[in-house]
């Protein structure tokens, strides 16, 4: 199976993206990254960000806090603001919270998690989702945090008040509600459209545009920012390039590896608020951070680029 590690190993654009940007153009102070506006407050967000499940909560659960360090640290250093967590990601938020205490950036990041207790006879028991919610307090160390999202649409009558709450208090910035199941579609459409939220996550990938009948549109409407999870359909967007090179035209949105025209593509559309996806690597988030630079497709070059991918085997 192809992965995001071999393409960038066996490629020599990987090695011309990392001295692109952003290391070479922000230390010369020559180009800042894209970024997009929470609607509820007007606050830009670079819309390359970093998450933490798949490949990052593995290296936290096997103890690589050296790799880990390092991403978060160059995150922090690049801009990149956005980090994406939750207390279901294994170790990923309790080795993310002590290591940004560590190295002194929780206040330099965007720091989003999540609420989501087990639910018993259907129900969140509303004092154990308050003990997890404190949980991430003290990981990482930071008040108010940014963001938390009731994850994967656990209970939101019990869980959503709880988080109204501690956003009147002064404890949380911004709430909000995310799934990546179908089966939950239609229960985050219903939220957005019967409850305040501030944020909603979701997948949304090239092979993967379920996001664009209602989400996003709706997004739009109602003022909802939106974090996309999820940007190379986890790895499966990597088995289907497999064996193929990135078209020349990629250079006219500044694309210069299949990471960087996936997230491309992804951070065109204008209802995308922020793109977190997950890594260990460096070179792998700095290849993320070049996509956040630069050109964005147009319209006719986002059906271009759907077609090239349609048109691979799955």
């Amino acid at each position: 199976m192809a992965t995001r590690r071999t393409f960038l190993a066996d490629t020599a654009v990987a090695l011309g993206a990392l001295a692109m940007v952003p290391g070479g153009l922000l230390a010369a102070g020559r180009a800042d990254p894209l970024t997009r506006a929470i609607p509820a407050t007007g606050e830009r967000l670079p819309i390359i960000g970093l998450g933490s499940s798949a490949t990052f909560a593995q290296a936290a659960a096997g103890g690589d806090f050296d790799a880990l360090r390092t991403v978060l640290q160059r995150l922090a250093e690049s801009g990149g603001r956005v980090f994406d967590t939750a207390p279901g990601y294994g170790a990923a938020e309790a080795v993310a919270g002590g290591l940004v205490r560590e190295l002194g950036i929780a206040n330099r990041l965007f720091w989003a998690t999540k609420l989501n207790v087990a639910p018993r006879g259907g129900r969140a028991d509303p004092e154990a989702a308050r003990r997890q919610l404190d949980a991430s307090f003290e990981r990482v160390g930071k008040s108010p945090i940014d963001l938390v999202q009731v994850h994967n649409m656990g209970d939101l009558d019990t869980q959503l008040p709880i988080l109204r709450e501690a956003r009147q208090d002064g404890r949380i910035r911004h709430i909000g509600a995310t799934t990546t199941f179908a089966t939950q579609y239609e229960s985050l459409e219903q939220a957005m459209r019967e409850r305040s939220l501030d944020f909603i996550g979701t997948n949304y990938a090239i092979d993967d545009r379920e996001a664009e009948k209602t989400f996003l549109p709706l997004a739009a409407e109602r003022g909802i920012a939106v974090l996309a999870y999820a940007p190379f359909g986890r790895t499966r967007l990597w088995s289907r390039v497999a064996g193929h090179a990135l078209p020349d035209w990629a250079a006219e949105f500044g694309a210069q590896t299949w990471g960087q025209f996936f997230l491309k593509f992804v951070a065109s559309h204008p209802a995308v608020t922020a793109i977190t996806p997950a890594t260990r690597r460096l070179a792998n988030l700095e290849d993320n951070l070049a996509a956040g630079f630069g050109p964005l497709p147009d319209a006719d070059l986002r059906r271009r680029m759907i077609a090239l991918i349609d048109a691979l085997p799955q």
